[in-house]
């Protein structure tokens, strides 16, 4: 079958449409709960308040607070609204790049990063065949470490970068935020376009350094979530390594059943 062509039988999934608006909302809320911009015991926005905020219906409101709700991340209190709960939910990266093309920054205020790692580095294998360089290349590796004010370390996280890079992106090699994020940091100085990121998780035992980061017991399991982000010409630019600890929630996904 030549390509954009359909034989007669063959029935073409449908495209997508955008979320409704409760899941939008509840999207907005889920995404200060995790950060602790709204911690634990915090009163969420009633639903006369969501509904004039979003100018949305009442019962869109409703649904919004209800979806929460079912996702175990408040509890309403007869006669007094609705609160977080203890969430162990962590963001992923996609959710950090959308934050941070919306606020101009992956962080909430209750977020601190330290940079324990900063620098080129011969490439582990993993990562050289992510980035398509032939084994043993120079890489900039930038790690990490996450910290919550209420729930403490909440993820371990290793960007890798061509070593190449550094040289038109030297703050690549700064132990220090970079504002916004490395893709629109990279877009703007080697004047690209990121296209699009592939990720996939698994689950493991941690390694020595993952527990004394994320201080961890001996033997604990760990997720771990790998992003690579792709320019406009497929050539991968960043590869991520996020490491979280058990028992926290790190994705997200609503998407329509269609029957």
């Amino acid at each position: 079958m030549a390509y954009g062509t359909q034989t007669k039988d063959e029935v073409l999934p449908e495209i997508e449409e955008v979320l409704p608006k409760y899941l939008q909302i509840a999207g907005y809320l889920r995404d200060q709960i995790v950060r602790g911009d709204l911690p634990p015991g915090a009163e969420v926005p009633s639903e006369r308040e969501l509904a004039a905020a979003w100018n949305v219906s009442r019962p869109t409101a409703t649904k919004a607070l209800q979806a929460l709700r079912q996702q175990g991340l408040v509890e309403s209190r007869r006669g007094s609204g609705t609160f977080v709960r203890e969430s162990n939910a962590a963001p992923r990266a996609r959710e950090r790049f959308e934050r941070a093309a919306t606020m101009g920054t992956m962080y909430s205020d209750t977020e601190r990063v330290e940079f324990p790692l900063v620098g080129k580095v011969d490439a582990p294998d993993y990562v050289a065949t992510a980035l398509e360089l032939d084994e043993g290349s120079s890489v900039v590796r930038r790690r990490r470490i996450i910290y919550n004010e209420v729930s403490g370390p909440t993820e371990l996280s290793t960007s890798w970068f061509p070593a190449a890079l550094a040289d038109s992106a030297p703050r690549l090699l700064v132990a220090e935020r970079i504002r916004g994020g490395t893709f629109p940091y990279l877009a703007d100085v080697l004047g690209m376009r990121a296209a699009y990121a592939r990720d996939q998780a698994c689950a493991r035992t941690a390694s020595a350094d993952e527990l004394a980061a994320l201080d961890l017991p001996d033997a604990s399991p760990v997720l771990v979530h790998w992003l690579v982000a792709y320019a406009s010409d497929d050539s991968p630019i960043q590869f991520d390594e996020a490491v979280y600890p058990p028992q926290r929630w790190a994705f997200r996904q609503e998407y329509p059943i269609n029957f």
